[in-house]
């Protein structure tokens, strides 16, 4: 059953990749997050008990509630609903997405000697989603969708350090819930104050803090 959710949070990294509609991409994380607490629950045994309950709260309350409801807030109030003319069309970043699924796949089905303390689908598939993730958000224009490129990065961290057998301290685990929090409450904000500046939100506009230009 595990297994089947990480292969499932895989396929929701080309979902994310053949679609341009905003709100679909807040979907998708806050069903990343509920796949995260799933495995976590059924896979309980890789942590102890107030590692689980406080990683429980990250992803059922953060991943899956809050964040996609604060970024649903700043997508109604800044109209920005489309990812249009990214700068690789969705049909080949879909395509090159799956390439990179699948060799997430082949990784994990290596049995070597370096996979001894590491369970291997964990990290295959974390490894293709932070993959996926940096090439969405270095192909597409808006900056809301660079937004949640990040934060489906850092679901594939999330991800990655579950792989790692029988440890993950809490410290860690706050370490990341605050980057997660700093990073998006701060760019909402910044999208926010630059809609009231520019008619669009493409990272063009960003050009115009520094003498560029954006053809190139």
């Amino acid at each position: 059953m595990v297994n089947m959710l990480i292969v499932l949070f895989g396929l929701t990294m080309l979902y994310m990749a053949a679609t341009s509609r905003i709100k679909a991409h807040i979907k998708m994380l806050s069903i990343q997050g509920l796949i995260l607490f799933l495995i976590l629950f059924l896979d309980e045994d890789k942590t102890n008990l107030i590692n689980l309950i406080f990683l429980s709260i990250e992803t059922l309350l953060v991943k899956t509630i809050l964040i996609p409801l604060f970024l649903t807030r700043i997508l109604n109030k800044n109209e920005v609903f489309r990812d249009n003319e990214p700068h690789i069309p969705n049909f080949y970043s879909l395509v090159i997405a799956s390439i990179m699924l699948f060799a997430g796949f082949m990784i994990s089905s290596l049995h070597g000697q370096g996979f001894e303390n590491v369970t291997a689908l964990y990290f295959g598939v974390s490894i293709s989603t932070i993959l996926i993730s940096l090439f969405l958000i270095t192909t597409r224009k808006k900056i809301l969708t660079h937004v949640i490129g990040y934060i489906m990065m850092e679901n594939g961290i999330f991800l990655l350090s579950l792989s790692v057998a029988k440890e993950m301290p809490v410290i860690v685990s706050m370490g990341v819930l605050l980057d997660i929090f700093i990073a998006v409450f701060i760019l909402g904000f910044l999208i926010n104050k630059i809609n009231t500046a520019f008619d669009e939100l493409n990272i063009c506009e960003l050009c115009n803090l520094k003498d560029c230009d954006c053809n190139d």
